[in-house]
């Protein structure tokens, strides 16, 4: 991983990185005899070790998984959060600005999230227990429709249920971020209204790529608003239409939102593990070190730092 600190000795780039966004543990809880030591992960330990600083891990559910047995699932995958990941000596569990603070030379925050509250059907005792066992950030649905909200690819496009308006009051009672990535366009002004505090972990830019789990102009400049974070993902379908993404896309997109006045609102959340398709040249977490060359050549060492690291180590919590 040399390469990745060529801007160091350049730029005086600090090179620590925050990824907002994986799904590590939904591809363990697929194939249960797989390590984080594993090179079919594309976000590893080895990788994690050699450029990593915070990683968020996040609980995703199957859509196969039988109704009755999903908040099991999410159960499980607490499970392995806890023995896959945070078993390894250097890796300190994360819940708080301060955590994150606190983290010393060789350590790397793992911070755990939800994406999608299907698991917790009607209940909102299953949120509670959730919140409880550490998870920090809560997306409200995945693509469909479930009983709080509808998501971004549901063609309904409703906003949320009173139950779904009961847990972002919970959300914000706990001091729990929202997370409105994988949201309909109503479930989002929903959330804006309602939630204390907002991130979407992984969403690009409408404009640029229109797919309905992209941020149109008009939702990106209120989260700008509300000092929320948005984490630039490499799913190659959000970054571009039509041909094979390329790290010059990402730019791309994180130009757009610099140009909305987003300077201090843009971090990565690159979705490694959720994605069977990847940016040419950025197959894996160990090519980190490509994106971030490429950032240090167009961008001052300052903004560059904030994409990777500051944004949302600062701003990741309330």
């Amino acid at each position: 991983m040399i390469s990745l600190y060529i801007i160091v000795a350049k730029r005086g780039l600090f090179v620590n990185i925050f990824d907002a966004h994986c799904d590590v543990l939904m591809k363990m809880f697929n194939n249960p005899s797989l390590s984080f030591d594993s090179e079919l992960l594309q976000l590893s330990y080895g990788a994690l070790q050699a450029a990593g600083k915070v990683q968020c891990f996040a609980i995703y559910i199957p859509e196969n998984v039988h109704p009755d047995m999903k908040f099991m699932a999410a159960l499980s995958q607490v499970q392995l959060f806890h023995e896959r990941i945070l078993s390894k000596k250097d890796i300190i569990f994360v819940q708080s600005k301060y955590d994150i603070d606190l983290l010393r030379e060789g350590q790397i925050g793992a911070i755990l999230t939800l994406e999608g509250c299907d698991c917790i059907g009607n209940d909102v005792l299953k949120l509670q227990t959730l919140l409880r066992l550490g998870v920090s950030s809560v997306g409200l649905t995945w693509n469909f429709s479930n009983l709080l909200a509808d998501g971004a690819m549901e063609e309904r496009g409703a906003g949320l249920s009173g139950f779904g308006k009961q847990a972002v009051r919970v959300l914000n009672e706990n001091s729990i971020t929202c997370d409105v990535s994988h949201l309909s366009e109503h479930g989002f002004w929903d959330v804006i209204d309602l939630a204390d505090h907002v991130i979407a972990s992984h969403s690009n830019v409408y404009r640029l790529c229109p797919h309905p789990r992209n941020l149109r102009d008009e939702q990106i400049k209120a989260m700008i608003k509300r000092h929320s974070m948005i984490g630039i993902t490499f799913v190659p379908q959000f970054l571009t239409a039509g041909k094979e993404a390329a790290i010059k896309d990402i730019l791309n997109h994180i130009d757009y939102i610099c140009s909305l006045g987003g300077e201090n609102n843009i971090g990565l959340g690159s979705d490694f593990d959720g994605i069977d398709y990847t940016v040419a040249y950025l197959a894996s977490y160990r090519d980190y070190s490509r994106l971030i060359n490429e950032l240090g050549k167009f961008y001052p060492a300052a903004l560059a730092e904030k994409i990777i690291w500051s944004n949302f180590s600062e701003n990741f919590y309330k």
